[in-house]
């Protein structure tokens, strides 16, 4: 704490990325990176646009990138908002369909979220003092539409749902949204993994329902299904109105969110859609597999239409379980919270990686036993 801090910031409680390791060989599962290389048109589009034209700032409209996403959604440009990764959107998101406890007149209705969710949603609502509610997961962790009513000042639900995995049916997700735009709320449908889920059908973007419920917002990100979390490039669909009204957040904090690179390398993604089809569906394949293979060791492990699982050990803590993986090599991650403290999110890696980490497991397990 320092004196020099106000209010806001004394109070904050910062969301905590995933480790990533500095000089450490380790088989890294644990922050939901592609295990393989974006395609290469990116390369080649990132490679044409670091020249001269650098010195100059970027197209604050981002109106290329915004065209393909369009295209490749079937909406229209006025739809799609583009933002510096899908946490930034999310961001802006809150801050500008939530209400906060300092606007004026009666106390607003609280943002509605799971309790088992993406950790940064509550690190929003504080950052933007709006009030908020935490919805219980249904006892299989699965998120339960009906459990989504008034009081209510809007929601913000994954889907796929992390760190669990598990996928909402889309007509439950668009349930929501319609009791909430007759009350004039927003619903936030985080989408960062569904992709995944298309390939094999366990999960289904709402992109297609913007047009009919004005108040849904679907935010994506080109971080996991594009290979490019290094890129830093994430977005939205959503009607007119709820676009102009990012833009508003965003141009009172930063006009220019993305630069060139990332423009042109994000463009390029979205336009090759055959290569990451290709590759996304080789880390399903690797998914369903080493979900049955951890079903054979004992785990208990969540059905998953993401690019992770999230599986609980047999004899020991997900926690014991994580520092275990990482003696032998292996990040995973753990989250700490009431209900899931026994699970492991474990990012899905190459057949290799997933086999060392599946051998891996079968070890620890297996000392865990002798030692009991």
């Amino acid at each position: 704490m320092s004196a020099f801090w106000n209010a806001r910031a004394r109070g904050l409680s910062p969301y905590v990325p995933g480790e990533q390791p500095r000089g450490e060989r380790l088989i890294k599962l644990n922050t939901n990176e592609s295990p393989y290389p974006p395609s290469p048109k990116v390369i080649e589009a990132v490679a044409k646009a670091a020249g001269g034209d650098l010195r100059l700032y970027p197209d604050p409209g981002c109106a290329g990138f915004r065209e393909a996403a369009a295209a490749r959604h079937g909406v229209r440009p006025g739809q799609v908002f583009a933002g510096n990764g899908s946490d930034e959107v999310l961001g802006f998101a809150f801050g500008a369909f939530f209400a906060s406890a300092g606007e004026a007149g009666a106390a607003p209705a609280p943002a509605l979220f799971p309790d088992i969710t993406y950790s940064f949603y509550p690190t929003y609502a504080k950052l933007w003092d709006i009030p908020f509610r935490e919805v219980p997961l249904a006892a299989d962790f699965s998120v339960a539409a009906a459990d989504y009513s008034p009081p209510w000042g809007g929601a913000a639900i994954p889907n796929p749902n992390a760190p669990t995995g598990m996928a909402m049916p889309l007509p439950d997700a668009l349930s929501i949204a319609a009791r909430l735009e007759g009350e004039g709320r927003v619903l936030v449908l985080d989408e960062a993994y569904v992709e995944f889920g298309e390939l094999d059908g366990s999960a289904e973007s709402a992109a297609r329902g913007i047009d009919s419920h004005p108040n849904l917002l679907v935010v994506r990100t080109l971080s996991k299904s594009a290979a490019l979390a290094g890129l830093r490039v994430g977005y939205a669909l959503g009607s007119e109105q709820l676009i102009e009204g990012l833009c508003r957040v965003r141009d009172s904090l930063n006009s220019y969110t993305l630069d060139r690179l990332a423009l042109a390398g994000a463009e390029a993604a979205l336009c090759d859609q055959a290569y990451y089809d290709r590759i996304n569906g080789k880390v399903v394949a690797t998914r369903n597999r080493a979900a049955g293979a951890l079903r054979g060791l004992g785990f208990e492990v969540l059905p998953s239409a993401a690019n992770f699982l999230f599986a609980k050990p047999p004899g020991m803590g997900g926690g014991e379980l994580c520092l275990a993986l990482r003696r032998k090599g292996i990040l995973a991650r753990h989250f700490n919270r009431e209900r899931v403290a026994g699970f492991v999110r474990v990012s899905v890696g190459t057949d290799g990686e997933m086999d060392a980490f599946l051998g891996a497991c079968e070890e620890i397990i297996g000392e865990g036993g002798r030692r009991g």
